[in-house]
């Protein structure tokens, strides 16, 4: 069995046909899929898609593009009281995105930092979001997180130099469809020397869709793709892969229970 340890199933893309997206990720041997909050605002479609289905978790956070939009709405009071919802088992994606810029990066920073706090104060796990804004990100990371805090940089596409030091920090590194690309061969090099016990993989669907499917609204079932091509990477076969990044999330991601995947 596979996790797709991020997608994004409250997305209109998928509304028409999510019943049918969920199954393909079934037949595919996806057995969780964690569907990912960006809008703090949005956050109740996303848990109710998680109720609807037993092999798909949530997230709770808000996306440093949404940052400045959804600041009022998203205390720390806020989040901790939706954390305790039963199918909520992370906080974010949460992070900085200098490429962009669309919220302002002291917004950003502190609207990280919230998240940050919220983690430590639930043990959950932080999903970060990071580009363009490697020092920042780690900087931050390091000052809030106390060395108590636990988490993962998801669709890694950053430098060595950042992998290193997520690592040092104890965190995991979450590939993405990117990895597969023809053009992808210093992050192929970067995800090497990634201790395979730190290893996960995600569709980030509907974008980024990997090799064979590039170009395709990207869904949950694809994620296989990307982890048999993160398999020949690290020299072992695809169900090696499978079954340690399966077992990698579930021991990030605790709240999820072991019985789950079974059930799925």
């Amino acid at each position: 069995m596979l996790v797709d340890s991020h997608c994004h199933l409250d997305f209109p893309d998928f509304a028409p046909e999510r019943d049918a997206v969920v199954q393909r990720a079934r037949d595919a041997g996806v057995g969780l899929m964690l569907t990912i909050c960006t809008h703090i605002s949005r956050f109740d479609q996303v848990h109710d898609i998680a109720l609807n289905y037993d092999d798909v978790y949530c997230t709770l956070g808000v996306h440093p593009h949404q940052a400045a939009e959804e600041f009022p709405l998203c205390s720390e009071a806020e989040l901790l009281r939706l954390a305790r919802q039963p199918k909520v088992v992370g906080i974010g994606e949460t992070g900085l995105d200098y490429f962009y810029d669309k919220s302002p990066r002291d917004v950003q920073q502190e609207s990280f930092r919230r998240h940050i706090r919220v983690c430590l104060e639930t043990d959950l796990p932080i999903i970060v979001h990071t580009r363009d804004a490697d020092e920042d990100t780690i900087r931050i990371l390091r000052e809030e997180g106390q060395g108590r805090l636990r988490g993962l940089l998801h669709c890694f596409s950053s430098s060595r130099q950042l992998a290193e030091q997520a690592l040092e920090i104890g965190f995991y590194i979450s590939l993405s469809g990117i990895l597969t690309f023809k053009k992808s061969e210093e992050l192929r090099d970067t995800a090497a020397i990634v201790p395979m016990d730190r290893l996960l993989v995600e569709t980030d669907a509907p974008y980024l869709a990997p090799v064979p499917m590039r170009g395709k609204r990207n869904e949950p079932a694809f994620v296989a793709h990307t982890a048999r091509t993160l398999a020949e990477v690290k020299g072992v076969d695809a169900a090696t892969m499978a079954s340690v990044s399966t077992a990698n999330f579930l021991h990030l991601f605790n709240k999820v229970p072991a019985s789950a995947l079974k059930a799925a």
